[in-house]
């Protein structure tokens, strides 16, 4: 069992997040291929190993340079850690003080078992406190019932509805935007 480093800010009660290694190339590529949950990014096409191996090889960069930051998830509660997911920082403006933030949490049993809530809070902790962040926001597909719960539970309230904003073969879905200020 791994123990918690309280003074870590990247350490919650069930995850941590840590930076991308040269060893997560061929778990990200699984990621990123798997057609089942492009929709959730937004995605329509594969990505090649050499693209994620640039992306990686450029995840050194700074936040400030970059405008986004992906760190993997990892269970901490088992005798191993575990990468079960990746959450990330996106369209990050240093002047305006916010960032678009997203989460995937690969596997279905993995899911509603607190990991994303743990995620969660520390990416909100580090970008209010370390990254000194006045808010965050994030697009959730309308019928994406638990990720609004999750992000709901956080505090972050609805503030608009992109109409018809994504085309998928059944039919358009309603984009929601939600947004979470800084006390």
């Amino acid at each position: 069992m791994h123990k918690n480093n309280s003074s870590n800010i990247l350490v919650g009660k069930l995850t941590r997040l840590r930076a991308i290694e040269p060893n997560d190339v061929d778990l990200i590529y699984e990621w990123e291929n798997n057609s089942s949950i492009w929709q959730l990014s937004n995605t329509i096409t594969p990505f090649s190993k050499h693209i994620i191996n640039q992306f990686i090889e450029n995840s050194h960069q700074d936040i400030f340079k970059l405008k986004q930051l992906r760190l993997m998830i990892e269970k901490t509660n088992e005798k191993e850690l575990q990468t079960i997911g990746t959450i990330d920082l996106f369209d990050f403006d240093p002047m305006h003080k916010r960032a678009g933030i997203g989460i995937l949490i690969t596997n279905i049993q993995d899911r509603k078992s607190g990991y994303a809530s743990d995620a969660l809070d520390i990416l909100i902790k580090y970008s209010f406190q370390t990254l000194q962040l006045n808010q965050l926001y994030c697009n959730i597909t309308e019928n994406n019932t638990d990720s609004i719960k999750l992000f709901q539970s956080k505090g972050f309230k609805l503030i608009g509805t992109k109409k018809d904003w994504l085309i998928y073969p059944s039919g358009t879905k309603d984009e929601l935007m939600f947004q979470l200020i800084r006390d």
